[in-house]
């Protein structure tokens, strides 16, 4: 049975900080499986956008939908209640904790001891967190390990792990790749996919589009705060979603170098 309802839909959303408007009239869907690509310069209301359908800002008009009923974010805890997550371009993890206690972190399995005093499972969360890492296809020597000690890629991995590990439904990446070597992006964007054979929906905001055209079902481009033009990666083009980003919709050759890697 194929599946028409989307995850996410956010319907006319606009976004005022006081006389500034950052979003008008702005909507997005995404399906079930699919690596949606968010695209727009600098200023373009990426950032907001996510922002919203995370939970961080109220939309000042319009409506977001999950599996087509509306919902209302007071808080990224209320995102995350209903399945949404947001992997920042900092990661916000903590280096000197180990992996499984990053992944955990705030959500730790219990035991209890006396029959009523709550500490946490130690043993509960590494063997819990090695289980995910392995459903994910990622490798590290141990979940023991401190993040600090990790590479980049690695690191990423780890705050995408810890990202799906209650159940989400929705993912929403800011530039995962923007800081890690070139070995270590393509790792990262094959995660993504794999993620997509888990039902798992995924939004990403990249400059770079070897990773849009990589990875992505569809891409969509923001301009000065609107929606600007949206596609399927197969009926478009690297030099035509570059257009869309400099606010051009007339398919056009890009002067050779001119890429926004």
């Amino acid at each position: 049975m194929t599946v028409t309802t989307p995850l996410i839909e956010a319907r006319g959303i606009c976004k005022y900080f006081g006389a500034v408007t950052a979003l008008e009239s702005v909507s997005l869907r995404l399906m079930p499986g699919e690596v949606l690509g968010v695209v727009g310069d600098n200023g373009a209301g990426k950032s907001t956008l996510m922002k919203v359908l995370s939970g961080m800002h109220p939309p000042s008009k319009g409506e977001l939908l999950i599996n087509g009923a509306p919902v209302h974010f007071r808080s990224p805890r209320d995102a995350r209640v209903c399945g949404i997550e947001m992997v920042y371009q900092d990661l916000a993890l903590a280096g000197n904790m180990r992996i499984d206690e990053n992944i955990f972190l705030g959500r730790e399995p219990l035991r209890r001891i006396l029959g009523f005093l709550p500490i946490v499972d130690h043993k509960a969360s590494t063997r819990q967190a090695q289980q995910h890492l392995d459903n994910l296809k990622i490798h590290v020597k141990s979940v023991s390990q401190r993040v600090e000690e990790l590479s980049g890629g690695q690191r990423q991995a780890v705050a995408i792990a810890r990202a799906t590990a209650f159940n989400a439904k929705v993912v929403i990446m800011d530039e995962p790749t923007a800081a890690l070597a070139i070995k270590e992006v393509r790792k990262v964007l094959d995660l993504i996919k794999d993620l997509r054979n888990h039902g798992i929906g995924i939004i990403l905001i990249s400059h770079r589009m070897d990773d849009i055209f990589y990875v992505c079902d569809r891409v969509m481009a923001l301009f000065r705060g609107q929606n600007f033009a949206e596609s399927a990666l197969a009926q478009t083009d690297r030099n035509e979603v570059i257009g869309w980003i400099m606010g051009n919709k007339i398919r056009e050759t890009v002067p050779q170098g001119m890429d926004l890697n």
